[in-house]
């Protein structure tokens, strides 16, 4: 299984905080795309939750052109494009994080004070700021926060780790809730289940049967789409 399908599967059974990140990054595409609010009719929101989106959409940017540089080459590490299915970049994660960051304040500081921490750990080691670092340097102070070694435990790491789950997961979430996302999950939506009635084992434990008419009725494949009707006696009217 791959790294993608084991994101999946995680985020079907509701454990986030187990993901992994990829081992493999492209060169970001760090184009500020703004945010499209402008949808067709059925937008899905009221017309509160409009006028707020519009409202947080429109406001000035919290972070810096170079913090949202550093953001885009984070979410580009945790969740690359392949040859099938775009990526975290593809689906513009990192606008949808500059714009939650706006919505949900309590992200500000955290990932603020985090990018902070992640520069300061590439001067100390390579002298240079995060974004200018080539992958594999890059990887290797993102492998030591990823993936926490319990028998090297330290201090100075634990900063960094906390950042990083914190931007993981907003990552994962910008990405599973994207149109590309969820187009990879394969989530097809609410649809009208099909119904045979109760398996014929379970009648047969309980000495149980349905009368031949009723199955004619209420379980007939081709009036599915039917809504039912009654009389004012109970009695069902579609034949």
């Amino acid at each position: 299984m791959d790294r993608r399908e084991s994101i999946k599967n995680i985020l079907l059974g509701s454990a986030l905080a187990g993901i992994a990140i990829g081992s493999q990054s492209c060169e970001p595409d760090l184009e500020e795309t703004p945010i499209n609010l402008e949808k067709p009719k059925g937008y899905g929101r009221t017309p509160f939750e409009r006028e707020h989106d519009e409202k947080i959409a429109n406001s000035p940017d919290f972070f810096s052109a170079d913090e949202l540089s550093a953001i885009a080459a984070l979410c580009d590490i945790i969740l690359p494009a392949n040859d099938e299915v775009g990526g975290a970049i593809e689906a513009k994660v990192p606008d949808f994080i500059a714009f939650i960051v706006k919505d949900l304040p309590m992200h500000q500081l955290p990932i603020q004070g985090g990018l902070m921490w992640l520069n300061g750990e590439s001067q100390k080691r390579f002298e240079k700021a995060f974004v200018a670092l080539d992958t594999a340097q890059q990887l290797s102070i993102i492998d030591d926060i990823a993936y926490p070694d319990p028998k090297k435990e330290s201090t100075t790491l634990e900063p960094g780790r906390v950042f990083f789950t914190r931007i993981r997961n907003l990552t994962l979430t910008g990405f599973y809730t994207s149109k590309i996302g969820i187009a990879d999950l394969g989530y097809q939506g609410n649809r009208a289940n099909m119904w045979d009635g109760v398996p014929q084992d379970v009648l047969d434990k309980h000495g149980l049967s349905y009368e031949a008419e009723w199955l004619a009725k209420c379980v007939n494949q081709e009036k599915r789409e039917e809504i039912a009707r009654w009389d004012d006696k109970g009695n069902l009217l579609n034949n």
